[in-house]
């Protein structure tokens, strides 16, 4: 299977999901700010909440994959690197005993693939495990933390560990610590899955890249255009040198917009202020109906030109799609409903076709306003899922697209 990612509208062929599993009911109030989290999901109720995503992808003849599973047929199909992918794993954990260590990769290598790739996932608990031979101070330690290894709750959004761009990927290297491990999973998955790893996909980023960067900041705007938020979560380093790949890799690829977003929880990603719903149709967060301050990346002969832009959102998005534009401001007009529909990431639409979006159901001043500009809107419920901070978009991660 090959990637093709070239619009944020085209319909969705291929789509890769996490279903929530018991990395949700590891979360705890004393972990929740460690672990990204502003509350705790119910787990059974948010299951159900994913499910209902899942068919609604389905039912609308996209393919769904989910990346626990695809990640155990990996390892089926190749068995000679599971001890490597323990290895990776205990590494980045930051276990700083050497016996923990030791005895968190005897746990894991007798594990059956699934059970592995699951409790790589729900985090181990120190009660787990026993640690023989506490000869050192830190042996001692380890145990006063309730986890050996974190639970990942936040692999829910798989919009983030990796991207897809055109016909490659970049896979991320990801901020918080407690994220990073996520793009071991996505890197095995394009490595050793059978449907990807005699396809010669491109790695525009790969996971040890030196600078930060997430999914979430970027959007596949056209082929010739990708827009990239620098954002607390993406270094602007890190867009240079996708930049650099992009421009000498042969790609469609000539300009890459760099929108200098606030470094706050509100404008987390850049999807988390504007995603595009239809030709020249985007929904936004209103505090970003402003002046801002924009980086024009351009290919100069294999050189990156930069050129900084102060233009509103609306006139910079004009000038590189070629067609009239029109924002829908998340919420509407009105502060307080706009703030609390942001909240439940009302501008977070991942768009199935051109004019059909999928949205939490929660937002329902939203989605009557987008149902009034003639947008097909497919809702979602969304009482357990919304807690997490992340909407359809950030759920899922886009493998394949009809290009438009």
């Amino acid at each position: 299977m090959k990637i093709n990612v070239f619009s944020e509208i085209g319909k969705l062929k291929t789509v890769l999901l996490h279903r929530p599993g018991k990395e949700l009911e590891n979360l705890t109030p004393d972990l929740l700010e460690r672990l990204l989290f502003d509350d705790i999901p119910y787990l059974k109720v948010a299951q159900e909440e994913h499910d209902e995503f899942a068919r609604l992808l389905r039912e609308h003849g996209v393919k769904v994959l989910y990346i626990k599973d695809m990640v155990v047929e990996a390892l089926n199909h190749h068995p000679e690197v599971v001890s490597n992918f323990i290895n990776q794993f205990v590494e980045e954990s930051l276990i700083k005993s050497k016996s923990v260590k030791s005895a968190v990769y005897d746990y894991l290598i007798k594990q059956d693939n699934e059970s592995l790739v699951e409790k790589m996932i729900e985090g181990i608990r120190t009660k787990e495990i026993t640690v023989r031979n506490r000869v050192s101070i830190m042996d001692m330690l380890e145990n006063e933390y309730p986890f050996y290894t974190d639970p990942m709750p936040n692999i829910l959004f798989q919009r983030d560990p990796f991207a897809s761009i055109g016909n490659g990927i970049a896979i991320n290297n990801m901020l918080t610590d407690t994220r990073q491990r996520e793009t071991i999973l996505s890197e095995y998955m394009f490595k050793f899955h059978p449907l990807f790893e005699n396809e010669e996909i491109p790695f525009y980023i790969n996971r040890n890249n030196r600078y930060n960067s997430e999914g979430g900041d970027i959007l596949v705007l056209s082929k010739e255009t990708l827009a990239v938020g620098i954002s607390k979560r993406t270094d602007p380093r890190a867009i240079e040198k996708l930049a650099n790949k992009l421009f000498n890799g042969n790609t469609s690829f000539k300009t890459i917009l760099a929108f200098n977003i606030p470094k706050t929880r509100a404008f987390m990603h850049l999807d988390t202020v504007f995603t595009q719903i239809d030709y020249g149709i985007f929904t936004i967060h209103p505090g970003i109906r402003k002046d801002l301050t924009i980086f024009e990346l351009t290919n100069n002969n294999g050189k990156i030109n930069v050129i900084k832009v102060v233009s509103s959102l609306e006139e910079i998005l004009e000038k590189h799609l070629k067609r009239p534009i029109k924002l829908i401001n998340c919420g509407g007009s009105d502060k307080i409903t706009s703030g609390r529909e942001q909240w439940n990431d009302g501008a977070n639409t991942l768009a199935i076709a051109p004019g059909t979006v999928i949205v939490y159901s929660r937002n329902h001043v939203t989605n009557r306003i987008l149902r009034e500009q003639g947008v097909k809107v497919l809702e979602i419920p969304s009482s357990e899922l919304s807690r997490g901070r992340g909407g359809p978009r950030c759920m899922s991660m886009p493998l394949e697209r009809e290009e438009i």
